[in-house]
């Protein structure tokens, strides 16, 4: 229970932050007025506080309290900082960090996967391609299919960093593939480019499968943009994932 607590607790307070309820340079409330507010001890306000010093959102010092860190400081691969920041609203320059971080980091990521794939990755990134056609031509939760395509090949590799940077990526791909879903015919449009990729990576071709996966990003480059330039709202990962209809 004392763990739920301080997650929640956490939580709510790593959302206020991103959502800029506390500026950037200005010292958040004492223990005891927060834990009178979140309805906690002052020993679980301090821990969350801990918490979020150690992700970089704040810093704490005498005299001073503890104070509210610029967004550079913050460690934009742990997951929990991600979720808060997507859940407070994705601006346009996230999105295109977004972009330019799988830019570089997928098509070395696909190369290795080409090199280093054995059978049960094979197996894995298949059966989320097949759930990926399913939704599209019946369907269904194509989101969640597309994000499992990608963890799949990102686990390929066989670098744990990588599967380390892939939890922190998930929330900016799902968001990524959120916008490409709501797209007309956007999936459909994107299924053989998957395919591709799988294939070059089935064939061991490095070459192939790294070409596949940047014309795959350069799409959803431009669904972002299209987006972002239309201003219409991006999608809340609160939410469900999009789910196709059929037909």
């Amino acid at each position: 229970m004392i763990k739920n607590i301080h997650g929640r607790t956490l939580e709510l307070l790593g959302e206020a932050i991103a959502a800029g309820r506390y500026a950037v340079g200005s010292s958040i409330p004492p223990e005891p007025v927060l834990g009178e507010e979140l309805g906690v001890s002052r020993t679980v306000v301090r821990e969350a506080m801990k918490s979020l010093a150690a992700k970089g959102l704040v810093a704490t010092g005498p005299k001073v309290g503890t104070r509210v860190l610029p967004q550079d400081h913050w460690n934009w691969f742990d997951p929990d900082v991600i979720t808060w920041q997507s859940r407070a609203g994705l601006t346009p320059g996230f999105l295109r960090d977004l972009q330019d971080l799988r830019r570089v980091v997928e098509p070395a990521a696909v190369r290795l996967a080409a090199e280093r794939a054995d059978a049960k990755d094979i197996e894995e990134i298949e059966s989320a391609f097949a759930g990926m056609k399913e939704a599209v031509e019946h369907g269904g939760d194509y989101v969640t299919f597309d994000l499992r395509f990608h963890n799949g090949l990102l686990g390929a590799a066989r670098n744990r960093m990588l599967a380390q940077m892939s939890k922190a990526l998930n929330a900016l791909l799902r968001t990524s593939f959120e916008i490409s879903a709501a797209k007309p015919h956007g999936p459909a449009h994107s299924l053989p480019l998957h395919r591709a990729v799988l294939d070059a990576v089935i064939a061991r071709n490095p070459d192939d499968a790294e070409r596949a996966v940047i014309r795959l990003i350069e799409g959803a480059r431009q669904d972002i943009e299209d987006v972002l330039a239309s201003r219409r709202r991006l999608p809340k990962l609160s939410r469900p994932p999009l789910k196709l209809k059929a037909g």
